[in-house]
């Protein structure tokens, strides 16, 4: 892709969307050089939904029936038809709390991102803040990764550290994870939209800008 070209978005997200929102707000600002095409939720009263009818954003609800935890089967043919039919190019999982299967990934190769609150590849899978302050680790974080047939496996594009503190709960530190989530989004697809991300092997290259 041109890097002169915007990116074209789709946004799959479970919950309040603020992540969705950082990156609305770079593209707004001039700052990303981006525009969101299509939202799409497996909640039916996500916010996310919400947010996305506030700024004239198409959005749908994506019924996942009969899979709990997955995004697969006719469920999975129907977003990516969909994310098509929106000229979607880079597919955004901001809050999408379902495993993504091969054929999205195929439909969209090396072009599906996803943010973890952890620093990955330590405290993969749900309440990554809160496994770092069971563990008792000094250092937590957020990663946006390039998604991949594993989970939270994908090649690491951005990570973004926050100090875990003695006083700290699971409710405050995941709060000042997402301070940093919402500069990390935004700033691992500026890198995309500027054509400085290449991927070889598990690594991601970033070129030097200009």
């Amino acid at each position: 892709m041109a890097a002169n070209l915007p990116l074209k978005i789709g946004v799959l997200g479970s919950g309040a969307g603020s992540n969705m929102q950082s990156i609305l707000d770079a593209i707004i600002a001039g700052t990303l050089n981006a525009e969101i095409r299509l939202v799409l939720s497996d909640v039916p009263d996500a916010k996310i939904l919400d947010r996305a009818r506030r700024h004239g954003i198409p959005c749908r609800w994506l019924d996942c029936a009969p899979f709990k935890t997955k995004l697969d089967g006719e469920a999975e043919q129907r977003c990516i038809g969909w994310l098509r039919e929106a000229d979607v190019d880079t597919v955004v999982l901001a809050g999408f709390m379902r495993i993504v299967k091969p054929a999205l990934l195929a439909a969209f190769p090396w072009r599906v991102l996803n943010i973890h609150p952890a620093l990955l590849p330590a405290f993969p899978g749900v309440h990554g803040w809160t496994q770092a302050l069971d563990y008792g680790a000094k250092v937590a974080g957020c990663t946006v990764h390039f998604v991949d047939a594993g989970t939270d496996t994908g090649p690491v594009i951005i990570q973004k550290a926050v100090p875990v503190l003695e006083d700290d709960t699971p409710e405050s530190l995941h709060e000042r994870i997402q301070v940093q989530e919402h500069l990390a989004f935004p700033e691992a697809l500026r890198l995309l939209a500027d054509g400085r991300l290449t991927v070889e092997g598990r690594r991601v290259k970033i070129a030097p800008a200009g």
